[in-house]
């Protein structure tokens, strides 16, 4: 427990960005003391990644037995919500020994559970303890966003955080938000029998991604028996008992719901931490300023994860946990990754994207290729092709970014990262025997056909022209 030594680094927040942070710091014979103040393991294991992961598959499963029964035989909805929650459940529970307190001091971090706060650049107060440092790192993280919408207090609002203590399958769900959280959720509750209304202020889904991948996730998440009312605020809410209400709509409209889940995102909640104590900076929002580095204004003092601001996603705040880690104990200039951040909706089909998109490619130094998936044989063998692979290359073939959407495009945008990071080319990955049949297939297809089309222009053109006529007289030669 803490004494009057300082540690050498102590981190608040024990979700992705600080579990990493605390083990790579201690990997590197640090004393490291994490404080945490609820659940080891964060948003990810606990409200967030796992659980509704495990949810969209139990959802596909019900979706896909409910096809194969047939109208004749319809499936128990209850039933399968309960089932679909112990999943989520069991899922959770064989993950979370990997970010446990015995884990943890396994790899010689020391935890101390409380809720913490700066008291000067060297101190803090965990639940009444002085805890003295000599560096500390932030990764608080950032909780769910909620509107302010009249009539809020009067009816009982769910979010992602807790979203999982439903017990019963919601008759009526309404989701607010198209993102990513509201569309996962969104779709798997309707494959698993609630009648969803999915309302987005904005004028499409997934306004992050592409145009083209919104417009087929909205057709299927349509075709999943989805109400979707895009370009919609709401104006009020009316509690109507028993956590069941009526939304007011900006066109007059109202929509009832037996329960309510907002999705609108997330923001930080920074001033518990009485930064200002220890010289430490925010944003207007409240995210924590970091530079490359990951430190913040006080050089003592760093922050990873979510509540830096940068991209929130699981992956990112672990790997820049272990940036700002490296830095703060071994005195290393690492910069944290802006440029090649892969991320995916897990809806069905999922939407997987990184690096330069088509909407920013300059026709004058970028080519944009697209693969089809009603071309792609696996696609095909599947009946399930209304996706594409699509990659943005430079004039040399290089290949700067893309957007898959399909089936496990998740799983397929892994090579993409890599290629995009490695600043690998397409000729490159054409050169690679790829598995037959695979979605991965129609990367590879991508990439063959943007060499085709450098190999059939200027220079290379006239090169393997006179190649091929070369080789034909001395062919034509040997032959008589």
């Amino acid at each position: 427990m803490p004494n009057s030594k300082p540690w050498d680094l102590v981190v608040i927040g024990g979700g992705s960005a600080g579990l990493v942070a605390s083990k790579t710091a201690a990997g590197f014979g640090a004393r490291v003391l994490l404080v945490e103040r609820a659940r080891l393991g964060g948003d990810c294991l606990w409200t967030g990644c796992v659980p509704s992961k495990a949810l969209i598959a139990a959802a596909h499963g019900t979706a896909t037995a409910a096809r194969l029964r047939g109208p004749a035989a319809p499936p128990s909805a209850r039933d399968d919500f309960r089932a679909a929650m112990e999943s989520v459940d069991r899922s959770i529970n064989s993950i979370a020994p990997t970010d446990s307190r015995e884990a943890l001091e396994a790899a010689d971090v020391t935890v101390m559970t409380g809720d913490a706060h700066f008291t000067s650049d060297h101190s803090l107060n965990v639940d009444g303890e002085e805890v003295l440092f000599r560096q500390a790192l932030i990764a608080t993280g950032t909780p769910p966003a909620l509107p302010d919408i009249a009539g809020m207090d009067d009816v009982t609002v769910r979010t992602s955080e807790d979203f999982w203590d439903l017990n019963d399958l919601p008759g009526r769900l309404v989701v607010l938000g198209g993102g990513a959280i509201g569309c996962e959720l969104g779709q798997a509750m309707s494959r698993l029998g609630s009648q969803v209304t999915l309302i987005q202020r904005g004028p499409r889904l997934l306004p992050k991604e592409e145009e083209s991948a919104a417009h087929i996730v909205h057709a299927a998440m349509e075709r999943d028996g989805v109400t979707i009312m895009t370009g919609t605020g709401v104006e009020s809410l009316r509690g109507a008992g028993g956590g069941a209400g009526v939304l007011t709509l900006d066109d007059g409209s109202s929509v009832e719901f037996d329960t309510l889940l907002v999705a609108y995102g997330r923001a930080p909640h920074t001033k518990e931490l009485a930064l200002d104590r220890a010289g430490v900076s925010t944003d207007a929002r409240g995210y924590v300023g970091v530079n490359g580095m990951l430190r913040t204004s006080h050089p003592r003092i760093w922050a990873a994860g979510d509540v830096t601001g940068l991209p929130k996603f699981t992956h990112t705040a672990g790997m820049n946990g272990s940036v700002a880690a490296t830095n703060a104990i071994l005195g290393l200039r690492r910069t944290a990754e802006e440029r090649v951040i892969p991320r995916v909706t897990f809806t069905s089909p999922e939407v997987a994207a990184v690096g330069l998109q088509e909407a920013d490619a300059d026709a004058q130094s970028h080519r944009v290729v697209t693969w089809e998936h009603q071309h792609s044989d696996r696609a095909i063998a599947e009946a399930d092709t209304d996706g594409y692979t699509r990659i943005v290359v430079d004039r040399r073939g290089r290949i700067l970014g893309g957007t898959i959407v399909g089936p496990r495009a998740g799983e397929t945008v892994g090579e993409l990262t890599l290629a995009v990071g490695a600043k690998l080319s397409t000729s490159t990955i054409s050169n690679v025997i790829h598995p037959y049949p695979t979605f991965n297939d129609a990367l590879w297809n991508a990439a063959v056909a943007d060499v085709r089309h450098r190999l059939g222009r200027g220079a290379v053109a006239v090169a393997v022209r006179v190649l091929s006529r070369v080789r034909s007289g001395v062919v034509g030669r040997r032959s008589v």
